[in-house]
């Protein structure tokens, strides 16, 4: 087992000693196979605010260990915004992040942006918290 496999099922079960601004997580790191995990469930903050995560690993692949990904932000009931990597080649704006994009307001299913930041090669979720730090909290 590579150890980047086991460091990242640490970081994901102690997410909140590392973001301050994390109440708690619900995240969970699920083996399938040597190689393979699943990460799913939701990281909770103040205000309402939540990121629901979904990720298929593979850490035997050498470059590309995200597999799959779905983020999504909330508060309270209502969606913010998701990232999601669908590709979209017909959508020469997002060509410079193809597939990785974010969709926002005001239609959140039709309006889509780059999403310079994601990624299938580093782990995605020091980034989304920092969003949602910067945008979303008041800290």
């Amino acid at each position: 087992m590579p150890a980047a496999f086991t460091q990242y099922e640490n970081f994901i079960f102690t997410l909140p000693e590392h973001f301050p601004s994390i109440e708690y997580s619900t995240l969970v790191f699920q083996r399938l196979e040597p190689f393979t995990a699943i990460v799913r469930g939701e990281v909770f903050f103040a205000e309402g605010i939540r990121l629901r995560v979904l990720q298929i690993l593979d850490f035997g692949d050498e470059e590309r260990f995200i597999q799959r990904y779905s983020y999504e932000v909330y508060r309270e009931d209502e969606k913010l915004y998701w990232y999601d990597p669908f590709p979209r080649p017909q959508l020469s704006e997002l060509a410079s992040t193809d597939p990785h994009h974010k969709h926002i307001p005001p239609d959140l299913k039709h309006h889509r942006i780059p999403a310079p930041q994601i990624s299938f090669v580093q782990p995605n979720l020091p980034f989304l918290i920092q969003e949602i730090e910067t945008t979303l909290l008041v800290i």
